[in-house]
C-alpha cells in the first residue's frame, strides 16, 4: 500500500509519500480502504517530534477518517466486508490501507459522506463532549466562546444554539466574524476591540454563564466576562499558557473552573457510537452543517501540512488517498 510517512522530525519537506507493507490485521481488528482521511494540528506536532511517538521510523501521522471494511478479524462480530465505518482516535490513518480496532470503528449512515466524516468526528466530538459534559449547555444560558471561527468553534456555536443557547463569540478577524455568524452566533466581537465590555453590554453587567476557553492567555479575561456562579471550560491554550488561578478567588465569586479532555470521554464503542451518532442525526436533519473541506491527495500531504501552519484556512483539511 501506499502511504505519507517521514523518518526524521521537521518541516513539511519531511513527509513523502512511498510503497510500505500494508497492516496485518489482528483477531479484534477491521482492515479499512481509506476514502478520506482529516487534517489536524496534532498531525503537525507528531512530525515536528513535539508530541511522543511509538515504535521506528517510517511515521505515519493521522488519527481520523473514513472508509469501507475491506477484511474482517477472527474474533470481530457485527460486522463486514463492505460496511462505510469512520474513527476518531486510530493511529496510522495517512495511509490506504488502515487496521481499526473494532471499538473504535464507528458505523457510518449512507446520508452521511465519508468526506463529512473525516471532517466531523475528531472536532464534532469535542465540541459534543464540551456542551453535554464539561457544562451541560441549557435552554436560555449565554454562553462565550473563544475562536468561534475555528474548526470546534463553529461546532461549539451550532450546538449551543439546538441546545437552546445564545452565543456571544470572539475571533480575530471581520472575515471571521462574518464566518461565525452564519453559523448562528448571536453576537460576535474581535480581540480587537474592548470585547469584555461589549460582554458586559449585551449581557447587561452581568456577564455569562459559561465561556469555552481554548487561548489560555485570556483565561483571566474569561473570568472577568463570567457571572457570579458562572463556569470558565478550559480546552486548550492556542494563544499561550494561562496564569495560575488562586482558588480563593473561585471561593470568592462561587464561580467554577472546570477542564476537559476528548479521550476521557470516549472510553467505550458505546460512547463513541453513541455520541458519533447524534451529530449524523443532527446533520440528516440540517441542524449542523460542516464547512467546505480543502481537499488535498494523500500524495500531496506535505503541501497540506504547509497549508494547515500558513492559518489560511477556515474548514477543516481532507487528505484524499
Amino acid at each position: 500500500m501506499k502511504a505519507l510517512v517521514f523518518e526524521k522530525f521537521g518541516g513539511p519537506d519531511v513527509l513523502h509519500y512511498q510503497e510500505i507493507d500494508s497492516p496485518k490485521v489482528g483477531p479484534e481488528e477491521v482492515l479499512v480502504e481509506m476514502k478520506a482521511i482529516g487534517l489536524n494540528f496534532a498531525d503537525v506536532y507528531r512530525r515536528k517530534g513535539n508530541y511522543h511517538l511509538a515504535g521506528d521510523p517510517p511515521y505515519i501521522c493521522g488519527y481520523e477518517g473514513a472508509g469501507v471494511v475491506k477484511e474482517i478479524g477472527a474474533n470481530v462480530q457485527g460486522m463486514a466486508v463492505g460496511d462505510r465505518i469512520a474513527f476518531a482516535d486510530v493511529p496510522y490513518a495517512n495511509a490506504e490501507l488502515v487496521a481499526v480496532p473494532k471499538d473504535k470503528a464507528i458505523p457510518l449512515p449512507d446520508e452521511i459522506s465519508y468526506e463529512t466524516a473525516a471532517s466531523l468526528l475528531l472536532q464534532g466530538l469535542t465540541a459534543h463532549y464540551l456542551t453535554k459534559d464539561s457544562y451541560s449547555i441549557k435552554s436560555g444560558d449565554t454562553v462565550l466562546v473563544h475562536a468561534a471561527a475555528g474548526g470546534v468553534g463553529q461546532l461549539l456555536v451550532q450546538i449551543i444554539k439546538i441546545l437552546g443557547g445564545t452565543v456571544v463569540g470572539l475571533t480575530s478577524t471581520e472575515e471571521k466574524r462574518q464566518a461565525a455568524l452564519a453559523v448562528g452566533a448571536d453576537h460576535m466581537f474581535l480581540y480587537s476591540e474592548d470585547w469584555k465590555q461589549s460582554v458586559q453590554d449585551v449581557t447587561g453587567g452581568n456577564g455569562v454563564d459559561v465561556v469555552y476557553e481554548s487561548v489560555g492567555s485570556t483565561l483571566m479575561d474569561s473570568f472577568e466576562s463570567t457571572r457570579i456562579g458562572g463556569t470558565v471550560v478550559f480546552f486548550g491554550m492556542a494563544g499561550g499558557d494561562p496564569v495560575s488561578v488562586d482558588p480563593r478567588m473561585l471561593m470568592d465569586t462561587s464561580k467554577t473552573l472546570t477542564g476537559g479532555d476528548l479521550w476521557n470521554v470516549l472510553t467505550s464503542h458505546e460512547e463513541r457510537v453513541n455520541r458519533s451518532h447524534e451529530l449524523f442525526g443532527w446533520i440528516q436533519e440540517g441542524k449542523l452543517k460542516v464547512s467546505e473541506p480543502t481537499v488535498f491527495p494523500l500524495s500531496e500531504g506535505a503541501k497540506a501540512h504547509e497549508y494547515l501552519e500558513s492559518r489560511k484556512s477556515t474548514g477543516k483539511i481532507l487528505l484524499i488517498p
